[in-house]
């Protein structure tokens, strides 16, 4: 019967998480969190200290641009020539020219890349740049020497002499410094940097594949405009070598600059050429034109002209003007489309074409496409390159484009000269008394004007061409030049430190998680609340000492708590009567819970009180008292058998105590069930109370066998043993079944062999019973919840 202060729940309660619970589960391990802490942060030591760190480094740069403005503005005197005309540019192309496999290749040949130098380590090499001791340089190397890939070891011998090994350590000789050396496909000469040290050194040299750094470069160059509004170009790239990267970057622009004005100057050459042809044709035209003049002038004794057509000739000075002009026009763009015709993705003369036409600016386009696709065919892309054939496509649109625009501007021009003719018909007219022989001559002069402004218009654009191409300008201005963070981006010491200082802590968190979800054992008190409603009488320490059986000295935390349950069991027996003896039996679920050991201990433990205790072994199909106790093979077994009215005699008394007495088990008797259900047995209890205060029954456990349910009626308390780290939770449906049909009276749980340092049970343990007043024993855990909950 459970009284008011006895403290029980409600297997129906809130499952909410008792963060306290939980947190304590981990605290208790916090060796094992300081350990692998520990552990982890001494690996990220070692790996930072043998790892390769790698830093950034970046530069920008300003890139012509005429759409988002660029550079040219310095150059703009010279707009009114038509010079630059053609110098725009696209940031994103030049973003895409900056990254070609060109450009980088050329990049790393400039600076030997290729070849790389090691200083031997114990643990690791260490990469070498800049300041070498030696450096060796390759001559007379065949076509795949770029795509070798061999090392070599040099050993200073003195400042004169050095050895040189291959890559499987054999010698191939000693050599002096500067001496060439020949190897299977180049030759080599090795120079000493370092000739006012006598120490010897070593170092190994390696050649890398071409391939292979192109590969690598490529994936670590980082080329982006700053912003979508400005023509600014930020190139940016990691590598181990501050020094090294920064050098990269500024050849690279440097390889880009020139690679861009090259392409300019291919431009100013090919349109100066076209000009030089052309004055070829246009001077022998003048030539005759004027021959022709000289012959009539000869012929016809002509030596000035009559001064009465003079008046004609001022009013006809603006037609003659026009007449020139456009003969002019339509020669050039004559000259232009024969040239397109009869050249197939080949530059057009940019600046031959005045720029009112329409005409010039898709020529000026279609020259930066060819310039665009010859630099990605000499950065390796085939002709079936999807880029390639994208550019082909748009060359040959453009090319229809300015076909079409030239023969529309032709047919203008030819309307204009239509037009003129017809006004010239008109002044002819009216100048029809002139003599037949100043008409005549009139139109030598004209073919000699035309002519003359053709050759004179060639020279100004031949002049125009040289000019540009000696103030042709560099594509990009380096606004920073390269320079390289000062910590490395790689690896970053304090994430790397953080995340093993966290994974430290997390590796145990998750064993002791993961340990915890699998493991179903009972561990503490508070499983055994959870899961069933039966009254909590105390818990049980595992023993610290090697005594069986408590006596009057022991002062272990068993021995404390055996007494703390004592005191518990007494708020058992409220409603019992003081002329009999208090029965207490004890029983468990199965085998090996401790139920005997609890048994004898509580027996003994009343005893110490000064009442008269017997301890009744009626586990009498697997007898454990022997284990504990030196007492006889007769017992129990051997009175209910036999026709012995006197139990007494099959009573001994345990050596050490006043008042503990002992029934032993007896022998195993072949009927266990049917012999505990006898008369006999109900007699002995009866004749039992009589003579003690307190009789301890150690029965079998309740999850195997019958026997206890069959002495049940006989106990005035029942003390269910649940044995922690051993008896599954589930296996606690079995005391609640019990205990719910009242099958075993009076019950109340105890917890045996729970951690000292765990949970509930530490120390004396918490003492929660029937009306008892003990005063909990807190870890330093409770002291400091209690002040963060204040």
């Amino acid at each position: 019967m459970q009284n008011d202060y006895t403290k029980t729940n409600n297997l129906e309660q809130d499952d909410s998480i008792n963060i306290r619970e939980e947190v304590e589960k981990y605290l208790l391990q916090w060796k094992w969190f300081l350990l692998s802490a520990f552990v982890f942060l001494l690996l990220a030591f070692f790996y930072l200290r043998y790892s390769t760190p790698i830093y950034k480094s970046t530069t920008t740069i300003l890139v012509k641009d005429d759409r988002k403005g660029g550079i040219a503005n310095e150059l703009a005197a010279f707009s009114e020539l038509g010079i630059l005309s053609g110098a725009k540019s696209n940031v994103d192309n030049e973003i895409e020219i900056i990254k070609s496999r060109t450009l980088l290749e050329k990049t790393i040949k400039d600076l030997n890349l290729n070849i790389k130098y090691y200083n031997k380590g114990r643990i690791k090499d260490g990469e070498l740049y800049g300041n070498l001791p030696f450096k060796v340089f390759f001559s007379n190397y065949e076509e795949d020497f770029y795509q070798l890939s061999h090392s070599y070891f040099i050993t200073k011998i003195n400042n004169q002499k050095f050895s040189l090994f291959d890559s499987n350590d054999k010698k191939l000789g000693d050599f002096n410094f500067g001496q060439k050396i020949k190897l299977e496909y180049s030759d080599l000469v090795v120079v000493n940097q370092d000739a006012k040290s006598d120490k010897n050194k070593s170092i190994a040299v390696q050649l890398v594949p071409l391939k292979n750094l192109i590969e690598s470069y490529a994936t670590r160059l980082v080329v982006s405009a700053l912003s979508k509004n400005t023509s600014v170009i930020e190139l940016s790239i990691t590598d181990p070598n501050k020094e090294r990267g920064e050098d990269f970057l500024d050849t690279l622009v440097k390889n880009y600059n020139e690679d861009a004005i090259a392409d300019k100057n291919y431009v100013s050459e090919s349109t100066s050429n076209f000009i030089d042809q052309r004055l070829v044709l246009i001077s022998k035209e003048l030539e005759d034109v004027e021959t022709d003049e000289e012959s009539f002038k000869t012929k016809n004794k002509l030596t000035d002209i009559p001064s009465e057509a003079a008046l004609f000739l001022e009013n006809a000075s603006e037609y003659e003007k026009k007449v020139v002009e456009n003969e002019t026009q339509i020669k050039v763009v004559a000259s232009i489309s024969d040239y397109v015709s009869n050249n197939d993705k080949e530059l057009i003369p940019a600046t031959i074409i005045t720029a009112e036409s329409g005409a010039s600016e898709q020529i000026n386009q279609f020259n930066e496409l060819i310039l665009t696709r010859n630099s990605f065919l000499e950065s390796s892309a085939g002709p079936e390159n999807p880029k390639i054939i994208a550019i082909d496509k748009q060359i040959a649109e453009l090319k229809a484009n300015i076909k079409s625009s030239l023969k529309s501007l032709k047919q203008t021009l030819e309307i204009k000269r239509r037009d003129l003719n017809r006004q010239g018909a008109i002044l002819d007219g009216r100048i029809s008394q002139v003599p037949g022989q100043e008409k005549e001559y009139r139109s030598l002069v004209r073919q000699q004007n035309i002519k003359q402004s053709l050759y004179l218009y060639l020279l100004q654009k031949r002049e125009e061409a040289a000019i540009s191409l000696a103030i042709t300008s560099a594509n990009a201005k380096v606004i920073d030049p390269a320079i390289s963070s000062i910590n490395p981006v790689s690896p970053n010491r304090k994430i790397i430190y953080l995340g093993s200082f966290l994974v430290g802590l997390l590796l145990p968190f998750s064993i002791i998680y993961i340990k915890n979800l699998l493991d179903t054992k009972i561990k503490s008190r508070l499983d055994i609340e959870k899961n069933t409603s039966i009254p909590f009488l105390g818990d049980v320490p595992k023993s610290d000492s090697s005594d069986q059986i408590i006596d009057i000295n022991s002062r272990s935390s068993t021995a404390e708590a055996l007494r703390i349950i004592r005191t518990n069991v007494e708020f058992l027996f409220n409603n019992k009567k003081e002329d009999t003896a208090k029965t207490i039996f004890v029983t468990s679920t199965f085998p090996k819970e401790g139920k005997t050991f609890l048994s004898i201990n509580i027996a003994a433990t009343i005893a110490l009180s000064g009442k008269k205790v017997l301890l009744v072994g009626m586990d009498v199909r697997n007898p454990k008292l022997s284990e504990y106790l030196t007492v006889p093979t007769a017992g129990l077994t051997n009175y209910l058998t036999s026709n012995a009215k006197d139990v007494s005699k099959f009573i001994v008394k345990q050596e050490g105590f006043e008042q503990f007495y002992i029934l032993p088990s007896g022998i195993i008797p072949p009927n266990p069930a049917e012999l505990l259900m006898g008369k006999k047995v109900d007699e002995l209890f009866e004749t039992l109370k009589q003579e003690y205060d307190y009789i301890v029954v150690d029965t079998a456990p309740v999850g195997l066998v019958t026997d206890t349910f069959v002495i049940a009626k006989h106990a005035d308390c029942f003390l269910y043993v649940v044995r922690a780290n051993m008896l599954d939770k589930r296996m606690l449906r079995i005391p609640e079944e019990l205990y719910q049909e009242k099958k075993l009276p009076n019950m109340a749980v105890i917890l045996n062999d729970t951690e000292t340092t765990k949970g509930y049970g530490y120390g004396y343990g918490y003492g929660y019973g029937y009306g008892a007043e003990v005063e909990e024993k807190n870890s330093w855990f409770t002291n400091v919840w209690k002040k963060f909950k204040s």
